[in-house]
């Protein structure tokens, strides 16, 4: 059942965008979901700013509207396809997570929405040393995924989405030392945010000066 709904779900960009809309409510919707991570960051006009796997451009819409400078990555062509029509205004590149085609420091901010989860562990530790390796000296990573709930209320409604929307790896993320593979991939200053009584974090860190 789990595997069929999260095939729908992606095959059906419909079906995606109401579960979106639906668990963004416990944030005050889809729009403020979609811009928590970068929120309260200085993003420019002219800041170089990476929006990875970024799907279909459901965040990259509103990361156009703070700079001119937006690449969004993803593996899916299918994904590419659906982010140009739907966001024209930013650049597209196919590629994977961990293995970024792009220049070493590159970017000021690099940014994934409910991304991370996905990735399997191996994945996750490689994915984070690329983005500290294409991000500039003092640049950051910031992005949204979900989190450990607190409350036994929110810990049955995050495992049942779990269990209708996603694999293995959810359970592993959320277990995951977020904050301490990021110290050990070389990043400083990384500061949680919890959101939803606990079910979705904030994650910014930053790439060292020098």
């Amino acid at each position: 059942m789990a595997t069929i709904l999260r095939e729908w779900s992606y095959r059906y960009q419909w079906l995606y965008n109401a579960i979106s809309r639906l668990a963004a409510l416990n944030v005050g919707g889809e729009n403020r979901f979609r811009q928590l991570a970068f929120e309260n960051l200085p993003i420019l006009p002219d800041s170089q700013v990476l929006d990875l796997c970024c799907g279909s451009g459901q965040t990259t819409r509103f990361l156009v509207t703070r700079s001119t400078n937006v690449i969004g990555l993803d593996a899916s062509p299918l994904a590419i396809e659906r982010a140009s029509q739907n966001v024209p205004e930013a650049k597209y590149v196919q590629g994977w997570a961990e293995a970024m085609p792009f220049e070493d420091s590159q970017f000021d901010v690099v940014h994934a929405s409910v991304a991370l989860h996905e990735m399997r562990p191996v994945q996750l530790w490689r994915i984070l040393q690329e983005v500290y390796r294409v991000l500039k000296p003092g640049g950051v990573f910031t992005f949204i995924d979900f989190h450990s709930p607190i409350g036994l209320t929110r810990g049955l409604a995050l495992h049942l989405f779990f269990m209708l929307f996603e694999t293995e790896t959810s359970w592993q993320f959320i277990k995951t030392d977020l904050l301490d593979l990021l110290a050990r991939v070389g990043f400083q200053s990384a500061e949680r945010t919890l959101y939803a009584g606990g079910s979705l974090q904030v994650v910014q860190a930053y790439k060292r000066e020098s």
